[in-house]
């Protein structure tokens, strides 16, 4: 289609290019993305404004319809990348301005596991909601939790497993929390393929998430409840 390659996005107005922002992410076009926010910021937008409106809803669709089995996960990769530049570009201007962020997460896969697409899907969509990631990567030990969990002060501890041999280790940690007298002071959400509801009750995790999309769905209401009760 010769005419889709001739939308100019500095001549949309502001409306029309957050819509074809949403458009741009959904199909992972990294390019367009970096050019919109750009492109907006010139306009004058806020950097929040822009994380938000163009960015955060443009990957709350992806999000859904990855959830809806409509898209999959090499479109969610390409949608989050295309997401990360658009990020790449706000970040250092969002710091300046002391921006409101949804929360922290800490995450990693746990000891004895190298297996991170999953791991890496949650904190690309995590970022993409407007949470702040800190990724400790994989094969991590209770130590590089606690260690982590004492420098970032999250409000959020993932942890990630593929295998049925390594999601016993997920206890350790929060048993090891339990014992420092800490496991009140995060929300744990835990994942991974051979995983489910049960077992996180059954290891005391605050929440399971079968996939990326509902750990941005749980994650955003547990933060926003933990927020409520320390008001109260």
């Amino acid at each position: 289609m010769a005419d889709e390659e001739d939308i100019i996005l500095s001549e949309l107005s502001d409306d029309e290019l957050v819509l074809q922002m949403h458009d741009d992410l959904y199909d992972g076009l990294k390019e367009e993305i970096e050019e919109g926010v750009t492109i907006l910021l010139e306009r004058g937008w806020t950097p929040y404004d822009v994380l938000t409106k163009a960015l955060v809803e443009g990957m709350t669709i992806v999000g859904a319809d990855f959830r809806d089995g409509i898209l999959f996960v090499p479109e969610v990769l390409l949608a989050a990348n295309a997401m990360k530049a658009g990020m790449a570009i706000l970040k250092p201007l969002l710091a300046e301005t002391g921006a409101p962020r949804m929360g922290k997460m800490v995450i990693g896969t746990v000891k004895g596991d190298i297996h991170d697409i999953g791991k890496n899907l949650v904190s690309m969509m995590m970022e993409g909601a407007g949470f702040e990631v800190v990724d400790l990567g994989i094969n991590n030990a209770v130590e590089k939790y606690l260690e982590a969990l004492e420098t970032e002060k999250p409000d959020i501890l993932g942890m990630s497993a593929l295998l049925t041999t390594t999601m016993p280790y997920m206890k350790v940690v929060i048993d090891t929390l339990k014992e420092k007298g800490m496991r009140e002071d995060y929300i744990v959400l835990v994942g991974g393929a051979p995983l489910n509801e049960e077992f996180g009750r059954a290891i005391g995790a605050d929440a399971y998430c079968r996939d990326a999309a509902v750990a941005v769905e749980t994650a955003k209401t547990l933060v926003s409840r933990k927020h409520n009760q320390m008001k109260a």
